[in-house]
């Protein structure tokens, strides 16, 4: 069964010099079935939908559950809407709003539906990714410390703790130990003889905020 393709709400303004593009990129995705639906809002006439979305610049384009502002190619607008169809783009969508600068965003979009926190693993799970990038990511997550947000993700957390990569290794130790519950203690204590130091330390202080086994 092929994904439904996202709907689209797009703002745009009469001196906006790259809404037409977007606009026109638009509408070809609609008759080609990339996009469900699309709603053209023109600022001008309806600044009050405008303020309820708010809306500060345009085009402003909600694709889906993403919300992409400024200038977009034809490819990168066929991508989002792939992207938007599934939980791979979740992703994605983080990964961008942290490298323009949206932490405020991407926290809200994961508050706004806690399941996506899983698919932020992909790139704790990304040795290569940008350090700040996973430094962002790690911070998303330990908003969730000692939650059972966070304590779902323990069995895929428990897998990256054997991760080839140490850095990986290190980040789920961490993360482990922010779950604060008695089952990632195993994992956690088979990194303290792991044989990187930066692993082996995380793994001790992580240690002290999981609960004892019982016994």
């Amino acid at each position: 069964m092929s994904p439904t393709p996202p709907d689209a709400l797009l703002f745009i303004t009469p001196v906006c010099r790259h809404c037409p593009a977007v606009l026109q990129s638009l509408s070809d995705m609609l008759k080609q079935s990339q996009i469900g639906k699309l709603t053209v809002v023109n600022i001008a006439a309806h600044p009050e939908q405008a303020a309820e979305y708010e809306v500060r610049s345009a085009p402003w384009l909600r694709l889906g559950a993403f919300t992409l502002t400024g200038a977009q190619s034809a490819a990168e607008l066929k991508q989002w809407a792939e992207w938007a169809s599934g939980e791979e783009g979740i992703a994605h969508y983080v990964e961008h709003l942290l490298t323009e600068g949206g932490y405020k965003q991407a926290v809200a979009f994961i508050a706004a539906d806690t399941q996506r926190l899983k698919s932020l693993l992909t790139i704790i799970a990304n040795p290569e990714a940008n350090i700040s990038i996973r430094l962002g990511v790690s911070a998303l997550l330990e908003a969730y410390s000692h939650t059972s947000e966070l304590q779902a993700l323990l069995p895929k957390l428990g897998e990256l703790s054997f991760h080839p990569d140490h850095r990986v290794r290190a980040d789920a130790c961490h993360l482990l130990g922010l779950t604060g519950s008695a089952a990632a203690r195993s994992y956690v204590e088979t990194c303290l003889d792991d044989a990187n130091e930066e692993v082996r330390e995380i793994a001790a202080e992580a240690l002290q905020t999981i609960k004892p086994a019982k016994h």
